[in-house]
């Protein structure tokens, strides 16, 4: 009974902890990596897809990243979707190749972060005690 009671709730406090790392990952912190983009959602005929799945995302230094579509076609469609994705990069697009600059974070960006941060950190505080 206990040992049940247990492993639930370890399984129910992981889930909150991946939970809060997926949240994370997903803040831009002025440093480039491919699970940014995790979340940006492509209209791949007709269906949304993500764009991980119609597209190689790489880092081509420590500040830019190399979205490189399968297809030629939607190189045009993957760009709009990261410039609507909310994140505030400006994708250039060369040829079949999108590269996206990371801009520098400033001091009133860092502040927001940190507040979304101790936001994300005390939701997770809350759902590990329920």
């Amino acid at each position: 009974m206990i040992d049940e009671i247990l492993t639930d709730a370890e399984v129910r406090m992981g889930k909150s902890v991946d939970a809060l790392r997926t949240e994370l990952i997903k803040i831009r912190t002025g440093r480039a990596h491919p699970s940014l983009l995790d979340q940006i959602m492509v209209d791949y005929y007709g269906s949304n897809t993500p764009i991980n799945q119609v597209a190689n995302v790489t880092v081509e230094d420590a500040r830019t990243l190399a979205v490189a579509p399968w297809e030629k076609q939607m190189v045009a469609v993957v760009e709009k979707a990261i410039i609507n994705s909310g994140l505030g990069l400006n994708p250039t697009t060369a040829g079949n190749l999108i590269r996206i600059p990371m801009p520098p974070l400033t001091e009133e960006r860092r502040r927001e972060l940190v507040k979304v941060v101790k936001n994300e950190g005390e939701n997770s505080k809350i759902a590990i005690r329920n």
